[in-house]
């Protein structure tokens, strides 16, 4: 009665690819054997807070509170700029008085250790997070009519700003205004002189930018400056810098255009040319959509995510002809421009444009992504304005802990590549589960059905640690909520994050992914050549 089934056995093996719904499993090619294809900055993943927040200065002073400060330290080290369109109308003024909440903080901060919990701010949080929702309101109205205010900042925005950078195990870039100037044409350092003294005589470590979005400063201010100008603005702030012997080695990061269209690359090309020597990395901005008009469908779009690539190619080729030993950076990045697109830059969706750029940025030289914005207005925020940290927090959380600097080849056979987007990097050499050769796969799928990843022969017989990450929530993948591996996601209380747990997949397991979902896997002991 058993020899019946005997050929069916034999072909088992065979059979397993093959999945209920008729399609065959994927099969994952891996580059292990050679040297890693490239490798980015340790401090690739990294954030942004928007200048904006600085509107009214009052609201830097949220910056102080410890659980907002718990949600940076796990995403440390990276760099943290303060920057965006506000940048160009903040005026330092090291002689006004400080705002009472400013001053009460002033206080508590010399009363406690520099990185110490400031219980006695709490009555003045409270007051400024339930003025916080208007203030919000405010700020987005006027990037949507494009009419600016020149802002006073003072010695406490600037202390506020690098307590949290210090004390949340970031490195401060600030970016200063470009838009002050002699005659409508030459760039008046009177002010970033004024506020770089400051600096110095504090001890501020910090790096420094020159402006936001130099393309559109004629929408913003009437002002146009070329990117001849623009080159020769970014030489005279690096000799400034070099009167002071702490920013002799200063970095200087440059020049935050905004999409490389056709003016804007023009504008690229002619600063690198200017001034381009004196910058440490090259930065651009980058956004996939319009907030205001952005759909559900856009977040799912292979289309619309690889409209990142070219842009990355427009700007690398631009970079190579005029200043081929800089870096690139994506100075400052998210899904939708305008303060991002509502109920769906703050969920789970989100993440696909998120992890895909994470994952292309790497694969084709971008050398550091910063995002905009860990805490602030709009809905392109890591933490919302509660302090709760949404899906793309969680989602940049595990990239840290599980991916490396080094970038690996990855692709695929017998699948739409475009709708399942792999990456492949080495483990990050920071995860104490992990050890020297381990590697880390991270895997989009854009389909509206279950698909399953197999791995190569060589690698059948190992272990994988599967971190896959689903919408919590009736509303699905526009919930605010993630799970990992089936559990929620969330703080187990103001200074304490959740344990990131795996699930042990064993030996020659498909991996798989439900529909409309992203996750990592770890092959554990891959023994890859390029990660040792």
């Amino acid at each position: 009665m058993l020899l019946p089934l005997l050929p069916l056995l034999l072909l088992l093996p065979l059979l397993l690819p093959v999945l209920a719904e008729g399609h065959r499993a994927a099969v994952l090619r891996m580059g292990l054997r050679g040297s890693p294809r490239g490798e980015v900055s340790p401090a690739f993943l990294s954030l942004t807070l928007d200048a904006s927040l600085a509107r009214d200065p009052r609201y830097v002073a949220l910056l102080s509170n410890s659980k907002l400060r718990t949600l940076a330290m796990a995403l440390s080290p990276g760099f943290l700029r303060f920057g965006g369109t506000e940048t160009d109308f903040l005026i330092f003024d090291p002689h006004k008085d400080s705002t009472s909440e400013e001053k009460v903080l002033w206080e508590f901060q010399a009363q406690q250790e520099a990185c110490g919990s400031r219980p006695a701010f709490a009555a003045v949080e409270k007051v400024l997070l339930a003025q916080w929702p208007s203030q919000e309101k405010l700020i987005l109205a006027e990037q949507n009519r494009k009419k600016h205010k020149n802002t006073t900042i003072t010695k406490n925005t600037l202390d506020i700003l690098y307590s949290f950078a210090n004390c949340s195990g970031f490195h401060l870039i600030f970016g200063l205004n470009a838009l002050l100037r002699k005659g409508g044409l030459q760039w008046d350092s009177s002010n970033a002189q004024a506020l770089l003294d400051y600096c110095a005589s504090q001890r501020y470590n910090i790096s420094w930018e020159l402006g936001n979005e130099p393309n559109s400063f004629r929408k913003k201010s009437g002002i146009r400056i070329d990117g001849f100008q623009l080159g020769q603005d970014f030489i005279q702030l690096r000799q400034l810098l070099n009167n002071y012997a702490l920013y002799q080695h200063a970095r200087l990061y440059g020049p935050d255009v905004g999409q490389p269209r056709k003016h804007t690359q023009r504008l690229l090309r002619s600063f690198l040319k200017s001034g381009g020597k004196v910058i440490d990395s090259v930065t651009w901005h980058h956004y996939y959509v319009n907030g205001q008009s952005a759909t559900r469908g856009d977040f799912l779009s292979p289309e619309v995510l690889d409209t990142f690539a070219t842009a990355i190619y427009e700007v690398l080729e631009i970079v190579g002809q005029t200043v081929p030993d800089k870096k690139v950076w994506l100075g400052e990045t998210s899904s939708a421009y305008g303060g991002g697109a509502p109920r769906l830059s703050n969920t789970y969706v989100a993440g696909f444009m998120w992890l895909d750029k994470l994952g292309l940025s790497a694969k084709l030289g971008i050398d550091v992504v910063m995002r905009q914005v860990f805490f602030g207005a709009g809905t392109y925020h890591l933490v919302d304005a509660n302090f709760e940290p949404l899906p793309d927090y969680w989602l940049s959380l595990l990239y840290k802990k599980l991916v490396g600097t080094k970038v690996l080849q990855v692709g695929l056979s017998g699948a739409n590549k475009r709708k399942l987007r792999v990456y492949l990097h080495c483990t990050s050499s920071l995860n104490p589960k992990y050890r020297e050769g381990d590697v880390t796969l991270f895997a989009l799928n854009l389909y509206n059905v279950t698909q399953h990843l197999e791995l190569p022969d060589y690698l059948s017989s190992k272990h994988v640690d599967q971190y896959l990450l689903l919408p919590h929530g009736k509303e699905n993948i526009l919930s605010k909520s993630i799970e990992l591996n089936g559990h929620v996601l969330r703080m187990l209380d103001d200074e304490t994050l959740p344990e990131l747990m795996e699930e042990p997949l064993g030996p020659g397991r498909l991996l798989g992914l439900p529909a409309f979902s992203y996750g990592f896997y770890v092959i554990k002991n891959a023994k890859a050549i390029a990660c040792i």
